[in-house]
């Protein structure tokens, strides 16, 4: 081929003025200071600033800062653990290289990739990166690694007019590319755009908490004002009703609830860290827990990722080997003439570039230094003995001719020997017919039946008359001798099974998701058990156009998707959200980056991902095992439990902080208040907060993934009734009592004491009584969350010192009880108790099958 000069560099300089420069947009970054800001404007929050402001128009000024500082601090704890700019797009950038060789004015020139512009002719070599899209105008026995944009495990060639794109790189060869598209305009720039775009879906825990929010928010409103309204008619002042109405709102506000629930998913993430899950998002460690469908890359998270040969065949001998990774040394089983074997082991090894090399990092570890296939064979030519080393130099590689997924074979000139590997069917057609007996097909087709990729590997010398330059591949891959037939495989994960079958117990779907070859792709669903013979396989081109039916066809357990494009990964996750479900994306490429950003949860593999898929990523599997998935699943339903464990708590308090006002409203107004709205305030931050921190980090049930997700309204039936009415009501009965009998004898402040007192022993009760709402106490145990015990401890000692130390009592306007408001205080603890204990019981009953 006739080699053109290129652009001139007047032209290029022209057309970099005209165009811009080769990067890519850099994304819009939220400034830190909006970030910052925005969590202190949502819902919840503007709810508690309105209460504050209410509180110092009421002239209750030490209430208004106190539920600003509850905003502030929960706000700054939320950014700092949220804190997490989009970089996606940011991390596409670092793909494209900084120099590149470009051909101007007919010279080999060194540029700053940022400077090549259309026309220009780009000079690639093995290990070069591409800068721009582009179509090859020259290739030389060029393989392509186009992973990242395509999901493809194995590198292509490139052939004359192919079309070739940023970001992906030359393995080998010899390749020049006529540049077509730079920087906005490129393949990969339109990635970046897909992940941006798009804002996030919300997730569950965010329509469950706005939906919690409202509800609280409208019952706390109405209920001041009808008290507000009350107090008027009672013949009390304007203002006094005002300040009644904001004691009222606020004793039904829980403060504590939203950093209660920021602390919690924060608990979550690092207990999600320790099973090899990191967070980036919390609200992801809930979303997960509520999972319905999880589409899987295979490469990494179902299989090793990692290549091995475990079955060979010669017409003379066959051997099964049992090795790990792709060490030199392995358990080989030899039947038949070993020397025929070591003559494939050594002929598949030489035909390919991949190698079994020590890993520098890790002493005495073999790993692939190049296409993981070729390092297979390359470490199962070492465990059949034989000199692999030595071969290369005495027979150094002459010629070769990549693998063409068209001929699906490809060759290499070895010394005098041309060898040719490929898949069987393909190979064998080439071969002499002396060796066309059944027993090479049969060997095929137990290969194939066991899930493994077969390879045939066959050789023919050169003649001395066959001039290398002129060879045509055709002519030089005929009249082939087979030296025999391997077997690899990807192990699977020795996890994969088992968390398999926890996703269908836990009524999770899962499908195989990826950019390999179907058959690849239904070989390994099929051996690691996640699909039956039959569940469909799809391909990327004959998935339905239409987004309702591309839902309906692939919402199904077991379904393969294979040679899917980014787009069509979108197209998935969006089509499986329309049908309700909650979907959980995993990924490791730059491809991946959107699937990943529109699903309701993106997966990016830690171990062999790439950063662009991380950055789009909510969480990141840090071992890049499927296991590891199911784990997040259980901890996220564990965290969603929590919330509503703790959700009751914060109700039941409320209830009994409610209950003085109504019964003051009742009276006439001639009954005095048992609680005030400072008293209420050390009630909701100092005795509530950190029992209900230790119920958001109370460990799994056994039963989590027994079922499908537990998600749904966080303030579902069971909340209210058990908040609502019976353990509420109980801690309301007995600090009301407590109230009575003491005021009998005391002044108000010591019988508000008494209230106050009864409230925070009632609240201690009601925390082992909410670590579960169908068993008991003394079935957990008592001990078995620390945390509880620590917690109880603390709010114990600040219940105590408020009422002991007089500054402190005076302030909040109670003080020391007597003896009968001692006795009735600690009464709440059995009375607590006891009703959760009936509770159960009668459920349980009533549940029981007759």
């Amino acid at each position: 081929m006739q080699i053109t000069p290129g652009l001139t560099a007047t032209d290029a300089a022209a057309r970099l003025a005209a165009d811009g420069p080769n990067v890519l947009p850099a994304p819009t970054a939220v400034a830190p200071w909006r970030r910052l800001v925005s969590e202190f404007v949502h819902f919840f929050a503007l709810m508690l600033w309105v209460a504050a402001v209410l509180a110092l128009l009421a002239g209750l000024p030490q209430l208004a800062v106190a539920i600003a500082v509850v905003v502030l601090v929960n706000g700054v704890f939320a950014f700092i653990q949220e804190r997490r700019a989009d970089r996606a797009a940011e991390s596409l950038r670092t793909l494209l290289p900084a120099l590149v060789t470009v051909r101007r004015d007919g010279e080999i020139a060194r540029i700053d990739a940022a400077a090549v512009v259309a026309g220009d002719l780009l000079v690639l070599e093995g290990g070069d990166r591409v800068p721009a899209d582009g179509i090859a105008a020259v290739a030389n026995r060029v393989l392509i690694d186009a992973s990242m944009l395509t999901g493809e495990s194995r590198p292509v060639q490139a052939a004359v007019g192919d079309d070739v794109f940023a970001g992906t790189f030359v393995v080998e060869g010899v390749l020049e590319v006529a540049v077509a598209a730079t920087g906005a305009s490129t393949r990969l720039a339109g990635i970046a755009r897909m992940t941006t775009v798009t804002p996030a879906p919300p997730t569950p825990l965010t329509l469950g908490l706005h939906a919690v929010v409202r509800s609280i928010a409208a019952i706390a409103v109405g209920v001041g004002a009808l008290f507000f309204v009350i107090s008027l008619m009672l013949g009390n002042g304007a203002s006094d009703g005002f300040v009644f109405a904001v004691g009222v709102t606020v004793a039904l506000v829980p403060e504590a609830l939203l950093p209660t629930v920021t602390l919690s998913l924060a608990w979550g993430a690092e207990q999600m860290a320790k099973r090899q899950v990191l967070v980036r998002h919390l609200e992801a460690v809930e979303t997960l827990g509520s999972t319905t469908f999880v589409c899987t890359d295979k490469t990494g998270t179902l299989t090793m990722n990692q290549m091995e040969v475990v079955a060979a065949w010669t017409p003379s001998a066959s051997v099964e080997v049992r090795g790990d990774g792709y060490g030199p040394t392995a358990e080989v089983t030899w039947a038949g003439d070993r020397a025929s074997v070591q003559r494939l082991a050594l002929a598949a090894a030489r035909c390919g570039t991949g190698r079994a090399v020590l890993d520098p990092d890790r002493a005495g570890t073999w790993t692939s230094r190049g296409d993981p296939m070729e390092a297979a064979l390359d470490a199962f030519a070492r465990r059949c003995d034989t000199a692999i080393d030595d071969d290369r130099t005495r027979r150094p590689e002459r010629a070769r001719w990549p693998f063409d997924p068209r001929r699906r074979r490809m060759s290499v000139l070895a010394g005098d020997d041309v060898i040719v590997k490929g898949a069987s069917d393909s190979v064998l057609a080439r071969c002499r017919p002396r060796i066309e007996d059944a027993s090479v097909h049969e060997t095929v087709e137990a290969m194939t039946s066991r899930g493994l990729r077969v390879l045939a590997v066959a050789v023919r010398p050169i003649r001395p008359d066959e001039q290398i330059e002129a060879i045509d591949i055709e002519a030089i891959e005929d009249d082939l001798e087979l030296l025999g037939v391997v077997g690899l495989e990807d192990p699977p994960r020795p996890d994969v099974a088992g968390a398999l079958a926890a996703c269908r117990r836990a009524g999770v779907r899962v499908a195989m998701i990826t950019g390999d070859h179907p058959d690849t792709a239904r070989a390994i669903a099929t051996e690691v058990g996640l699909r039956t013979e039959d569940d469909p396989v799809f391909t990327g081109a004959s998935l339905p156009v239409d987004d309702a039916e591309l839902g309906a066809a692939i919402d199904h357990d077991g379904v393969v998707v294979a040679r899917v494009s980014p787009e069509d990964k979108v197209r998935i996750a969006r089509a499986l959200r329309a049908r309700g479900h909650v979907v959980a994306m995993t990924g490791d490429g730059v491809n991946d980056a959107p699937a990943l950003h529109e699903a309701d949860i993106g997966v990016a593999m830690g171990a062999s991902g790439t950063d662009v898929a991380r950055e789009a990523a909510d969480l990141v599997l840090l071992d890049d095992r499927f296991e590891s998935i199911v784990a997040g699943i259980e901890q996220g339903r564990a965290t969603f439990v929590n919330i509503r464990r703790f959700l009751t708590y914060h109700l039941t308090d409320n209830v009994a902080e409610l209950t003085p006002f109504v019964v003051w409203v009742l009276s006439g107004g001639r009954y005095p208040l048992a609680l005030g709205v400072l008293q209420i305030l050390a009630l909701d931050i100092g005795t509530d907060t950190l029992s209900a921190v230790a119920l958001g980090a109370e460990p799994p049930s056994a039963h989590l993934l027994d079922g499908p997700p537990v998600s749904g309204r966080l303030m579902n039936a069971t909340v209210v009734r058990r908040a609502f009415g019976l353990l509420g009501p109980t801690i309301a009965a007995v600090s009301m009592l407590a109230f009575v009998v003491s005021y009998w004898d005391v002044p108000v402040a010591q019988a508000s004491g008494a209230t106050f007192l009864a409230v925070v022993f009632g609240q201690k009760a009601n925390v082992f009584a909410c670590r579960s709402s169908t068993r008991r106490p003394s079935q957990l145990g008592w001990t078995t969350n620390r945390l509880v015990l620590l917690a109880i401890s603390v709010e114990l000692v600040f219940a105590l010192a408020v009422v002991f130390i007089e500054p402190i009592a005076d302030a909040l306007d109670h003080g020391v009880p007597p003896w009968q408001g001692w006795v009735l205080a600690l009464s709440a603890i059995p009375a607590v108790l006891a009703v959760d204990a009936a509770d159960k019981w009668w459920r349980a009953r009533r549940l029981r099958p007759q």
